[in-house]
Protein backbone atom coordinates (compact mmCIF):
# COMPACT_ATOMS: atom_id res chain seq x y z
CA UNK A 1 0.00 0.00 0.00
CA UNK A 2 1.41 3.42 -0.66
CA UNK A 3 2.38 6.13 1.66
CA UNK A 4 -0.90 7.95 0.96
CA UNK A 5 -3.15 4.91 1.10
CA UNK A 6 -1.38 4.00 4.91
CA UNK A 7 -1.86 7.59 5.67
CA UNK A 8 -5.73 8.23 4.50
CA UNK A 9 -6.81 4.40 6.06
CA UNK A 10 -7.90 5.75 9.16
CA UNK A 11 -10.13 8.48 7.86
CA UNK A 12 -11.79 5.92 5.30
CA UNK A 13 -12.16 3.31 7.98
CA UNK A 14 -13.96 6.05 10.00
CA UNK A 15 -16.24 6.90 7.53
CA UNK A 16 -16.99 3.00 6.89
CA UNK A 17 -17.75 2.75 10.68
CA UNK A 18 -19.77 5.49 10.91
CA UNK A 19 -21.88 4.09 7.74
CA UNK A 20 -22.53 0.98 9.43
CA UNK A 21 -23.84 2.75 12.82
CA UNK A 22 -26.01 4.62 10.85
CA UNK A 23 -27.53 1.66 8.73
CA UNK A 24 -28.06 -0.36 12.09
CA UNK A 25 -29.96 2.80 13.18
CA UNK A 26 -32.25 2.17 9.78
CA UNK A 27 -30.85 5.80 8.49
CA UNK A 28 -29.72 3.94 4.81
CA UNK A 29 -29.02 7.07 3.10
CA UNK A 30 -27.25 8.59 5.66
CA UNK A 31 -25.05 5.43 5.64
CA UNK A 32 -24.70 5.68 2.22
CA UNK A 33 -23.32 9.16 2.38
CA UNK A 34 -20.73 8.13 4.82
CA UNK A 35 -19.31 5.37 1.84
CA UNK A 36 -19.59 8.27 -0.45
CA UNK A 37 -17.21 10.33 2.11
CA UNK A 38 -15.06 7.37 2.38
CA UNK A 39 -15.15 6.82 -1.70
CA UNK A 40 -13.83 10.98 -2.10
CA UNK A 41 -11.26 9.95 0.87
CA UNK A 42 -9.53 6.82 -0.68
CA UNK A 43 -10.15 6.96 -4.48
CA UNK A 44 -6.48 8.12 -4.66
CA UNK A 45 -5.50 4.49 -3.25
CA UNK A 46 -6.50 1.69 -5.17
CA UNK A 47 -6.66 -0.62 -2.26
CA UNK A 48 -9.48 2.01 -0.44
CA UNK A 49 -10.61 2.62 -3.56
CA UNK A 50 -11.51 -0.97 -4.20
CA UNK A 51 -12.81 -1.72 -0.40
CA UNK A 52 -15.04 0.95 -0.75
CA UNK A 53 -16.55 0.26 -3.78
CA UNK A 54 -17.28 -3.31 -2.16
CA UNK A 55 -19.07 -1.88 0.93
CA UNK A 56 -21.19 -0.23 -1.46
CA UNK A 57 -21.83 -3.01 -3.43
CA UNK A 58 -22.60 -4.54 0.23
CA UNK A 59 -24.99 -1.92 1.14
CA UNK A 60 -26.84 -2.18 -2.27
CA UNK A 61 -27.35 -5.84 -1.91
CA UNK A 62 -28.78 -5.17 1.85
CA UNK A 63 -30.88 -2.32 0.39
CA UNK A 64 -32.31 -4.48 -2.47
CA UNK A 65 -31.26 -2.40 -5.09
CA UNK A 66 -29.71 -4.33 -8.23
CA UNK A 67 -28.97 -0.72 -10.18
CA UNK A 68 -26.74 -0.01 -7.38
CA UNK A 69 -25.08 -3.62 -7.31
CA UNK A 70 -24.72 -3.50 -11.08
CA UNK A 71 -23.09 -0.10 -10.58
CA UNK A 72 -20.71 -1.21 -8.26
CA UNK A 73 -19.47 -3.87 -9.95
CA UNK A 74 -18.23 -2.37 -13.11
CA UNK A 75 -16.94 0.64 -10.23
CA UNK A 76 -15.10 -2.09 -8.36
CA UNK A 77 -13.13 -3.60 -12.27
CA UNK A 78 -12.69 0.32 -12.78
CA UNK A 79 -11.12 1.34 -9.16
CA UNK A 80 -9.24 -2.40 -9.34
CA UNK A 81 -7.36 -0.81 -13.04
CA UNK A 82 -7.59 2.53 -13.25
CA UNK A 83 -6.58 4.26 -9.90
CA UNK A 84 -3.47 3.38 -9.54
CA UNK A 85 -2.41 5.06 -12.89
CA UNK A 86 -4.39 7.72 -11.72
CA UNK A 87 -7.31 7.85 -13.73
CA UNK A 88 -10.60 8.46 -11.14
CA UNK A 89 -12.49 11.48 -11.94
CA UNK A 90 -11.20 13.55 -8.40
CA UNK A 91 -14.62 13.93 -5.80
CA UNK A 92 -16.75 11.62 -7.68
CA UNK A 93 -18.57 10.40 -4.95
CA UNK A 94 -18.78 6.58 -6.28
CA UNK A 95 -22.56 6.20 -6.11
CA UNK A 96 -24.29 4.48 -9.10
CA UNK A 97 -26.25 7.70 -9.22
CA UNK A 98 -23.66 10.00 -10.97
CA UNK A 99 -21.38 8.98 -13.96
CA UNK A 100 -18.11 7.64 -13.05
CA UNK A 101 -16.52 10.03 -14.92
CA UNK A 102 -17.78 13.33 -13.52
CA UNK A 103 -15.11 15.31 -11.37
CA UNK A 104 -17.02 16.53 -8.40
CA UNK A 105 -16.26 19.51 -5.32
CA UNK A 106 -14.70 17.65 -2.50
CA UNK A 107 -16.04 19.12 0.80
CA UNK A 108 -13.39 21.15 2.75
CA UNK A 109 -13.28 19.02 5.29
CA UNK A 110 -11.91 15.74 3.28
CA UNK A 111 -9.89 18.20 1.08
CA UNK A 112 -7.67 18.83 4.09
CA UNK A 113 -7.74 15.47 5.16
CA UNK A 114 -6.49 14.21 1.42
CA UNK A 115 -4.38 16.70 0.93
CA UNK A 116 -2.41 16.41 4.32
CA UNK A 117 -2.04 12.49 3.39
CA UNK A 118 -0.85 13.35 0.33
CA UNK A 119 1.86 15.96 1.41
CA UNK A 120 2.79 14.10 4.99
CA UNK A 121 1.50 16.73 7.10
CA UNK A 122 -0.18 14.28 9.03
CA UNK A 123 0.60 10.88 10.60
CA UNK A 124 -1.26 8.08 10.19
CA UNK A 125 -3.75 8.28 13.08
CA UNK A 126 -3.76 11.27 13.59
CA UNK A 127 -7.64 12.49 13.68
CA UNK A 128 -8.77 15.69 12.50
CA UNK A 129 -12.35 15.50 13.82
CA UNK A 130 -13.54 13.04 16.24
CA UNK A 131 -16.87 12.82 15.93
CA UNK A 132 -17.72 12.34 11.96
CA UNK A 133 -21.43 11.81 12.73
CA UNK A 134 -21.56 15.77 13.93
CA UNK A 135 -19.77 17.04 10.31
CA UNK A 136 -21.36 14.58 8.18
CA UNK A 137 -24.80 14.55 5.98
CA UNK A 138 -26.30 12.95 2.60
CA UNK A 139 -26.97 16.32 1.74
CA UNK A 140 -22.87 16.88 0.91
CA UNK A 141 -23.44 14.80 -1.61
CA UNK A 142 -26.82 15.65 -3.24
CA UNK A 143 -25.34 19.14 -3.44
CA UNK A 144 -22.49 17.12 -5.26
CA UNK A 145 -24.75 15.89 -7.61
CA UNK A 146 -26.46 19.16 -8.40
CA UNK A 147 -22.90 20.62 -9.48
Amino acid sequence: MSKFGRTIRPHVQAELRVALEAEAQGQSSAAFGHLERAHVLGQASTVEHVRVHWRMFLWGLRQRSARECLGQVLRIAGAATKAAIGLVPYGNTGGSDVSPFKRMPVPPELEALIQRARFGHMTPNQPIETDLRKRASPACSAAQRES
